[in-house]
This record gives C-alpha cells, sequence and structure tokens, in this order.
C-alpha cells in the first residue's frame, strides 16, 4: 500500500484542495483529483524519503481548533489596532524564534501558523532550521511573543510530528 500511495495525507490534501480549486463538484472532477492525489505523491517520492507520521489525530484536531481560534481573536485585537491606535503609538518588531522541532512538515505548519494569523508574518527560517524570523504588526513585549508561539503553537506540534 505505501508503494501507491507514499504519502497518504498528502494525497488526500491533494484530492480536497483540487475539489476546493474546481469549486463545483462533478465526478470528472474527483477522478482528476484522485488521479493527482496518486501521482504527485508517486513523482516525488525519490525527493522525500522520510516520511512523516501523525502520531495522533484528536491532537491535530486540536491544534487545528487552537488555530481558528486565534485567527478569529487576532483578527480582532488587529482591527483595534487599525481602527483605533494611532502609528505613533505601534511598535513593529522582527522577533527570531528558537526553535526546538526539526521535521521540515513541522516547521512548515508553524510557520503556515503564524502568517495565517492577523499582525504576524513568518519569513525567513534560518540555514540551519533552528530558528524562524517573524514581523510582528504591533509587540510592545517581543519576548512574551516567543514564549507565546513557543508554548501555544511549537509545544503542540512536538507532540503531533514526534
Amino acid at each position: 500500500m505505501t508503494r501507491l500511495f507514499p504519502h497518504p495525507i498528502l494525497s488526500v490534501l491533494l484530492v480536497v484542495t483540487w475539489l476546493l480549486l474546481v469549486n463545483d463538484f462533478r465526478w470528472g472532477s474527483l477522478v482528476f483529483g484522485m488521479i493527482i492525489g496518486l501521482v504527485i505523491p508517486l513523482l516525488i517520492r525519490p525527493y522525500w524519503r522520510q516520511r512523516s507520521s501523525l502520531k495522533s489525530l484528536p491532537k491535530y484536531g486540536s491544534y487545528l481548533a487552537l488555530v481558528v481560534w486565534d485567527i478569529i481573536v487576532a483578527n480582532v485585537q488587529v482591527a483595534k489596532i487599525v481602527l483605533f491606535k494611532p502609528n505613533s503609538q505601534l511598535q513593529p518588531a522582527w522577533i527570531v524564534i528558537p526553535l526546538e522541532i526539526r521535521t521540515p512538515e513541522a516547521i512548515t505548519v508553524l510557520a503556515g501558523t503564524i502568517t495565517l494569523t492577523p499582525g504576524t508574518v513568518s519569513c525567513d527560517l534560518s540555514e540551519c532550521g533552528h530558528a524562524l524570523l517573524v514581523h510582528c504588526l504591533h509587540a510592545p513585549d517581543p519576548q512574551s511573543v516567543v514564549v507565546d508561539i513557543k508554548t501555544r503553537y511549537e509545544s503542540r506540534l512536538k507532540e503531533i510530528f514526534a
């Protein structure tokens, strides 16, 4: 089964992404999405030898719920900043977040989570992959942002991608 589906999660994500891009369910679209979900992982298998596995789907689901909640809260906070805070009171900051996670998938999910949350953008990954550069729209205490990201996101991702 792993010969046909070397990365089953990627295959499912490709099918779902294709159906979302088409935005109109037809059987032909589903079949084409399944072909994409089969062919692309087979083509990239030589370049992605190390298979990561999600140890616990419930933990992944709770992480997703946390991220959705944080996006909603951050939208309200950014709206308040944009509407009511004068530019002279804004304290943007570049923050370096040291990483304990090492797998490319976990780092990618963390960087994507940071970027999806309004007010923060992941900008760069260190060459060795041990630090992430993040820009914050308003960070009066940059160290608290580092602690918040490490405790809310990175610690959960370590459990998921362990």
